[in-house]
């Protein structure tokens, strides 16, 4: 069995020349990518093409942006992701449509044992999904294995190790769920601030 075979299924898994050569790949075209002037953003799209698996249209990511492998990443349409995305991306990375991601936001796929006799074994990867239409807020890590489901918000500084169900905000670390999504939420955008009194 290959190491990418073995990450696949959940196994423990080392990097070897399979790996490094798509790492390789991947951080030619990041480098490009975050290279690039300010008003290149055709380029930039195209080459968010070239790294991920898949992408909808109009995906927007500031750079600049890390990412381990690319090909494993999928990214649905209208999604915006903030300045220092990096992404762990080992293996699958799913993001839905219109999410958006704060500044300094960390996906996971992988992991090392806790037991330092084992430390040296290998790593392990397993899927992150984010849903259509969640807010992950600034500095927010997301750890392997996780979903996120749609509709959820999750506030800033948030350490994710562990599944949250849809239409809710959570936040913490570890983030817990605080509440669900309201129709307080459908007339206050911010504190006392109510969307039907906005100016002309």
């Amino acid at each position: 069995m290959t190491e990418q075979e073995k990450m696949k299924q959940g196994y423990l898994w080392d990097d070897d020349e399979e790996n490094m050569a798509l790492q390789a790949h991947a951080k030619g075209i990041v480098r490009k990518f975050n290279s690039l002037p300010p008003e290149s953003m055709e380029e930039r799209a195209a080459l968010l093409k070239e790294l991920f698996g898949e992408v909808g249209e109009n995906v927007w990511i500031v750079p600049p942006l890390t990412a381990a492998v690319g090909k494993y990443v999928s990214v649905g349409e209208g999604t915006y992701a903030n300045m220092n995305l990096t992404l762990i991306d080992d293996w699958k990375i799913t993001i839905g449509r219109h999410v958006l991601i704060g500044p300094n936001v960390t996906l996971c796929t992988t992991g090392h044992p806790v037991h330092p006799k084992h430390r040296a074994d290998g790593m392990y990867s397993f899927p992150v999904t984010i849903g259509d239409n969640v807010w992950l807020g600034a500095n927010v890590i997301v750890m392997p294995g996780v979903t996120i489901g749609e509709n959820s918000v999750i506030g800033a500084g948030s350490v994710v190790t562990k599944d949250i169900p849809a239409n809710v905000v959570a936040f913490g670390t570890p983030c817990k769920v605080y509440r669900e999504i309201n129709e307080h939420d459908d007339v206050y955008y911010f504190k006392d601030r109510r969307f039907d009194e906005q100016p002309e």
